[in-house]
């Protein structure tokens, strides 16, 4: 399996201005490739490389190497929709391979700029530590609000799945973020708190339009994001440890394009697109197949309207948060009912989660929270 780790580089200011004059040259670069590309309506590499290779080394100073990284980054954006002419920004990553970006120690690493090679000083935490010695294949050089990160693909052995007989069914919620068919709840009020005061904040900010509202507004940025991600971590570490503490597997609803399924309100617009459910599945995901235990998506529909005590469904049962079987009385709390019909419909034979699910699961950089 393939995660990606984020590793802060620590450049001295003249290092910095190197590795900056770097990426822009770069994209640069590949803007002008993709002109080429796209007048001649090609995503091959090989032949764009006969197309524009020697005009771009000695028009941007750019090493062979990175010329042939710069035309194969553009080659990856232009396969996906050859109906546009990709762009690229003036910050974006800069792709690079082990010609080009080597590992001198533990916390130093040589990478090449338009200035020569450049030695540079690394921190990352202990999670990303036990790990690096695992790198394989590409690092991305990334620019994040003035600070340079590389993100670091590397390859994780996966343990055998264990054969699971019993089921822990997670139902996945905006009000709960998750409710497991064991009664454990993790609600969603904090969460959902913040993002209406830091909605709030932006829009008085934006109104005022000032230069010290411009800039409280880029310095909260990202905030609200990274407390939702280290909130869906807290959670997906938690329900894998008593998955695999248990033997049991983890069952998920199949959630895939809710949001054009279900109609709210105008005031509930904001809270149902910040859901971040997608996230928290992945992380579920990824951490279980770090740890051998099964996942199995099974379908969402009529979970929280069936009673898992006599199988009798109905819109009628479930009456807000509370679910009451109009047939045998069964009642409990509706998220509760959901994961238990989560966890009965995983029983029934379904395939196991596949790992085209997941995709270079990322872990976040030094002085942000993670949880594995």
């Amino acid at each position: 399996m393939k995660l990606t780790l984020f590793v802060k580089l620590l450049p001295t200011p003249e290092q910095a201005k190197a590795l900056l004059e770097t990426m822009e040259t770069f994209n640069k670069a590949c803007n002008e490739i993709a002109e080429a590309a796209f007048k001649h309506g090609t995503a091959n590499k090989i032949r764009l490389q006969k197309l524009v290779y020697h005009n771009i080394r000695s028009k941007y100073g750019l090493s062979a190497q990175l010329t042939i990284r710069a035309i194969g980054k553009v080659a990856e954006a232009y396969k996906r929709d050859k109906r546009i002419k990709p762009t690229f920004r003036k910050h974006g990553a800069i792709v690079y391979d082990q010609r080009i970006l080597s590992w001198k120690a533990a916390d130093r690493v040589s990478i090449l700029t338009l200035k020569g090679r450049q030695i540079i000083p690394v921190k990352y935490g202990a999670y990303q530590a036990g790990r690096l010695n695992r790198v394989g294949g590409q690092a991305d050089l990334i620019l994040r609000s003035g600070v340079f990160y590389l993100a670091v693909v590397v390859d994780v052995p996966e343990p055998p799945v264990y054969n699971a007989k019993e089921w822990l069914g997670v139902d996945l919620g905006i009000r709960n973020i998750a409710v497991d068919s064991d009664g454990e709840t993790w609600s969603g009020g904090h969460l959902n708190g913040l993002r209406k005061r830091h909605a709030k904040l932006r829009a008085k900010l934006q109104k005022k339009g000032t230069r010290s509202a411009k800039r409280l507004l880029k310095k909260r940025s990202g905030r609200e994001a990274r407390f939702s991600r280290n909130v869906n971590h807290i959670i997906s570490k938690r329900l894998v440890a008593k998955a695999k503490g248990t033997g049991r597997g983890i069952a998920l609803e199949d959630l895939k394009g809710i949001r054009s399924r279900t109609t709210v309100r105008k005031p509930q617009r904001r809270t149902q697109h910040s859901w971040a459910f997608r996230q928290l599945r992945q992380f579920i995901i990824y951490k279980a197949k770090l740890t051998g235990v099964p996942v199995k998506i099974v379908n969402p529909k009529n979970t929280s309207r069936t009673c898992p005590n006599c199988g009798f469904t109905s819109k009628t049962n479930r009456k807000g948060e509370r679910f009451h079987c109009g047939n045998c009385g069964f009642a409990g709390p509706a998220d509760h009912i959901a994961a238990l019909n989560i966890r009965s419909r995983a029983a029934v034979s379904q395939p196991n989660v596949s790992g085209s699910l997941l995709e270079h699961p990322t872990v976040p950089p030094q002085g942000q929270a993670h949880m594995l």
